[in-house]
């Protein structure tokens, strides 16, 4: 198999609508299980507009846990999670799985914990790559995609979105069983 593979000169959000058009080329090609990273619903309301006329396709859009920035508030919109969802797509609110306890145990005791090496390990490939495992294992935790599924990963640096890739699904408890199988977009730098 050839797929060509794009590399962005920069991170973020510039790439939005690139990685947009690159998800149209999969679900074309016959890809249905799509998941979105997104901290607002911004990025995931623009997939959904994206998708909307899309038949069989299974739009998931992941975004931070309440409290992720700031006690008590969630930064996901209720109006970006009420078009997602008018548009077909379902909304996840749910913990960064290399992020939360051993974060809070790592600052509070100083020292390196496994979720933080993996976490650092997946930054290696960019931050983008990074939330696209995470996000897959997610959805998978929540029962939203089946684990063993290739599925159509978009993550991004700080806002919009900058990686897309193909993902075996796996469920957290199975990491190691996780796969990135192909890498269709991401920056050289970030």
């Amino acid at each position: 198999m050839i797929r060509e593979v794009e590399y962005f000169d920069q991170a973020g959000q510039v790439n939005t609508r690139r990685c947009i058009e690159i998800t149209m080329n999969m679900v074309k090609s016959g890809y249905h299980d799509i998941v979105v990273a997104s901290t607002t619903g911004e990025v995931g309301s623009l997939f959904a507009r994206a998708l909307s006329g899309s038949s069989n396709v299974n739009l998931i859009v992941v975004s931070h846990s309440s409290g992720f920035a700031k006690k008590g508030e969630q930064e996901f919109t209720s109006e970006n999670r009420r078009e997602i969802e008018s548009l077909g797509g379902k909304v996840l609110s749910s913990t960064i799985l290399t992020h939360s306890l051993e974060t809070s145990l790592a600052s509070q005791h100083s020292g390196a914990y496994p979720t933080i090496i993996i976490a650092q390990s997946l930054r290696r490939l960019g931050q983008g790559m990074k939330v696209c495992c995470e996000i897959v294992m997610e959805a998978c935790d929540a029962g939203l995609i089946s684990e063993g599924k290739e599925v159509l990963a978009v993550g991004g640096t700080a806002r919009g979105a900058d990686a897309v890739c193909i993902v075996g699904s796996a469920a957290s408890k199975r990491f190691l069983q996780l796969q990135v199988k192909e890498i269709l977009a991401k920056p050289r730098e970030w």
